[in-house]
C-alpha cells in the first residue's frame, strides 16, 4: 500500500521543479544583454514510478507516477551556424584591420595639394626652369635652394608618417599577441572547469558561453578549427598547430629580425619556429607592414635616390657662378666608408660581401644602333637570377627597354654622354638589403667590351656579391658604394651649396671651360628631367611615380573598404540568425514565466488539498 504522504512528496518536486524553470527564466531575462550568452531552457521529465513491472508488487491496475523532476538545464547553441561564424571571424579579423591601416596610408598622401611632394617637386623643376634663363640672377638661384629645401622636407616628412603608421603596425602586432596569449589561457582555465562539471554530469552552460565567446574572438585574429568530439579534451588547430588541447595551451611570442630593421616576427614560444598564421587580424598586420608599408617606402626610397642622383649627375658635370664643378646639389651617405663596398654581412669581422649601387660603362653607345650581338645576361631577381636575352637585330633601346620590363631588380638607362648605367632597386625579400647589386653576368659581349662593364664573359667573369672586392670583375667601370638605408628619410641639400649659392651651378660651359654667365644649359638641363623618362624601372618619369603611388594606394584603399563592408554584412547576417535562435526573447520567456507561475501555484494547491487529507485522518478521526 502506498505512504499517506507520497502526495506531499509529489507536491514537492512538482515545486522544486517549477521553481528551477522560473529561476532558469529570471537567469535568461538578466542576461538578455550579456554578450555571447546563450539562453537556457529547463527539460521536464516524470519521476520514476513507484512500482516497476520487474519487481514483486501488491497487484494493482497499472503504476503509479510519482510526478515531475529536472531533467537538464540546456542551452539553445547551434553547432553548424557557430562553426560558420568561426570560419568568417579570420576573414573580419584581416579586413577590418587593413581597412583601417590602410585608411591612414591613404592620408599620408591626401595632403594638401599645394604642400604635397608632387607639388613641391613642381615648384622645384619650376625654380631651375627659371634659373635657365637667368643664370646669373641671386635670387633664382635663393628660389632653386628653398624650393629644393621644401621638397626636402616634404619627402622626408613623406617617409616620417609611413615610418610612424609601420611602426604603429609593430606595436600592435605586440599587442595582439598579448591579447591571443590571454585568450588562450582564459579558454584552458574555463576548460579545466568544464571537464570537472562534465565528470559528475553537470551542465555548465554559462562557462561554456564564455569559452565560444573567447573562441569567437581567438577567431578573429587567425583561422583556427574546433574540435569539441571528445568531451575531455577541447581542441583548437590554427595551420597545422595545436593551440588548445584541453588544458594544454602552445602560446605565441615575438622576437626582432634583424634583416627587417628589428621589427617583430611572431614565432611559438615554445620552439621558436615561426609562426605562419593565415588570415586574421595577425595576418593582416604582418602583411601591412612587410609589403604594403614597407612597399609604400621603397617607393619613395627609390624615387628620392634617383631623383637625387640624376640631380647630382647633372649638377656635378657643370659649373657654378664661383667656377667651381664637381659639386653634389644633395649630400648622399653610403651605407659603408669602404671605396670598393666591402662589408660584413655574417658580422664575424671579415668582410663577405660588396655593397654596389651603381656600375656605369666606359662607352658610349648610340641608341637606335643594332649592335648585332646575341647572348643572355643573367641579372639577379626577386627569388634569384633571371636571363634577359638580346638578339642581333635588337638595338640598344630594346636592350635598355627589356631589362626594365624584366623581373630583375636592377635596372638600367642611358645618361647624358649614352654610357649604359645599371643601378640596383628595391629588394622584395626582406633578408636582401635594398639598393644593392648582387649579380650582373652576361654570356655575349654586351655588357663586356661592348658597354665596358664587366672584364670577362661567362660565369668567370660575372659580377656577385657575395665576395669582397667584386668590383675587381668590372672593366674599369665606375661604380657607387650603395646609399643608407632610407634615403627618403636623411636626404639633403649639401650644406656647402646651401651656405653660399654661388656653388649652384646652372652651366656646361664649352670643351671644359668654366660656363659664362649666361650659360643656363644645366639648369634646363636639370628641369627637363621633370618630364623626360628618366625614371628607371617600369616608371619611365616623376610624374608617372606620383600617380601610380596615389592610384595604387587608392585602389588598395577601394578593395579594403568593399571587402570590409562586404563581410560586416555576411557576419552581421550570421550574428542575427544565430540570436535567432540563442538569443533570449523577452516575449517568450514572459510567457514561461507565466506558464511555470501557474505551474506552481497548481503544485501548492495540490500540497495544500493533501495537507488537509492528511489533518482530516490525523485530527479528526477518532474513536
Amino acid at each position: 500500500m502506498a505512504s499517506a504522504f507520497s502526495g506531499i512528496e509529489m507536491g514537492k518536486r512538482s515545486l522544486q521543479a517549477h521553481t528551477t524553470a522560473l529561476t532558469t527564466v529570471g537567469h535568461n531575462l538578466s542576461n538578455a544583454s550579456t554578450e555571447g550568452y546563450s539562453r537556457q531552457r529547463v527539460n521536464f521529465n516524470s519521476a520514476d514510478p513507484l512500482y516497476r513491472p520487474e519487481l514483486n508488487r501488491e497487484e494493482r491496475p497499472g503504476q503509479i507516477g510519482q510526478g515531475v523532476g529536472v531533467a537538464s538545464i540546456e542551452r539553445i547553441r547551434d553547432n553548424l551556424l557557430q562553426n560558420r561564424i568561426l570560419a568568417q571571424g579570420d576573414n573580419s579579423g584581416y579586413w577590418n584591420t587593413r581597412d583601417e591601416y590602410i585608411m591612414m596610408v591613404e592620408q599620408v598622401y591626401n595632403e594638401p595639394s599645394d604642400v604635397s611632394v608632387r607639388s613641391l617637386m613642381d615648384k622645384f623643376w619650376e625654380g631651375w626652369q627659371e634659373l635657365s634663363i637667368h643664370p646669373e640672377d641671386g635670387a633664382s638661384r635663393q628660389a632653386v635652394l628653398q624650393r629644393g629645401q621644401g621638397l626636402i622636407d616634404g619627402i622626408n616628412n613623406r617617409y616620417g608618417r609611413l615610418k610612424e603608421i609601420r611602426t604603429m603596425i609593430n606595436d600592435d602586432v605586440r599587442i595582439s599577441v598579448g591579447q591571443v596569449n590571454g585568450i588562450l589561457k582564459d579558454i584552458s582555465e574555463l576548460n579545466i572547469q568544464i571537464e570537472k562539471s562534465q565528470a559528475v554530469d553537470d551542465n555548465p552552460n554559462d562557462l561554456m558561453d564564455k569559452r565560444d565567446l573567447l573562441v569567437e574572438k581567438l577567431s578573429g585574429y587567425m583561422n583556427i578549427t574546433v574540435d569539441n568530439r571528445d568531451p575531455d579534451e577541447f581542441q583548437i588547430h590554427t595551420s597545422g598547430m595545436h593551440l588548445i588541447q584541453g588544458k594544454q595551451v602552445h602560446y605565441l611570442d615575438t622576437v626582432p629580425n634583424r634583416d627587417n630593421e628589428g621589427y617583430l616576427d611572431i614565432v611559438w614560444e615554445a620552439n621558436g619556429n615561426y609562426a605562419d598564421l593565415k588570415n586574421g587580424k595577425l595576418n593582416s598586420l604582418i602583411e601591412l607592414r612587410d609589403t604594403d608599408l614597407r612597399g609604400e617606402v621603397q617607393k619613395l626610397d627609390m624615387m628620392t635616390i634617383n631623383f637625387a642622383d640624376m640631380v647630382n649627375e647633372i649638377h656635378s658635370n657643370a659649373w657654378g657662378k664661383n667656377g667651381e664643378t664637381g659639386v653634389d646639389l644633395f649630400q648622399e651617405y653610403q651605407f659603408i666608408n669602404n671605396l670598393n663596398g666591402n662589408y660584413d654581412r655574417t658580422g664575424d669581422g671579415e668582410f663577405d660581401s660588396s655593397y654596389v649601387f651603381r656600375m656605369t660603362g666606359t662607352n658610349a653607345l648610340e641608341p637606335k644602333q643594332q649592335p648585332g650581338l646575341a647572348g643572355t645576361m643573367t641579372l639577379s631577381g626577386p627569388t634569384g637570377n633571371v636571363d634577359v636575352e638580346y638578339f642581333p637585330a635588337d638595338t640598344i633601346e630594346d636592350i635598355v627597354k627589356r631589362i626594365n620590363n624584366s623581373s630583375t631588380e636592377v635596372v638600367a638607362r642611358l645618361n647624358r654622354d649614352n654610357k649604359l648605367i645599371i643601378k640596383a632597386s628595391t629588394s622584395a625579400a626582406i633578408e636582401n638589403p635594398d639598393f644593392v647589386i648582387r649579380h650582373v653576368e652576361d654570356s655575349g659581349q654586351f655588357l663586356v667590351g661592348y658597354a665596358g662593364i664587366l672584364e670577362n664573359s661567362g660565369a668567370e667573369g660575372a659580377y656577385s656579391w657575395d665576395q669582397p672586392d667584386a668590383v675587381n670583375q668590372l672593366n674599369g667601370a665606375e661604380y657607387a658604394v650603395a646609399p643608407l638605408s632610407h634615403p627618403s628619410g636623411w636626404l639633403e641639400i649639401n650644406s656647402e651649396v646651401k651656405n653660399d649659392p654661388s656653388m649652384l651651378a646652372a652651366g656646361f660651359g664649352n670643351n671644359g671651360r668654366i660656363a659664362e654667365s649666361g650659360d643656363g644649359t644645366a639648369a634646363l638641363a636639370i628641369a627637363q628631367l621633370r618630364n623626360q623618362p628618366v625614371m628607371v624601372g617600369k616608371l619611365t618619369s616623376f610624374d608617372d611615380y606620383f600617380a601610380d603611388t596615389v592610384a595604387e594606394i587608392g585602389l588598395k584603399g577601394e578593395i579594403a573598404g568593399r571587402s570590409n563592408d562586404a563581410q560586416d554584412l555576411v557576419m552581421k547576417d550570421l550574428k542575427d540568425l544565430q540570436s535567432s535562435v540563442s538569443g533570449v526573447s523577452l516575449d517568450e520567456e514572459m510567457a514561461d514565466m507565466i506558464k511555470f507561475q501557474h505551474g506552481y501555484a497548481a503544485a501548492a494547491r495540490f500540497v495544500t488539498q493533501v495537507d488537509e487529507m492528511l489533518d482530516t485522518i490525523i485530527n479528526r478521526m477518532g474513536a
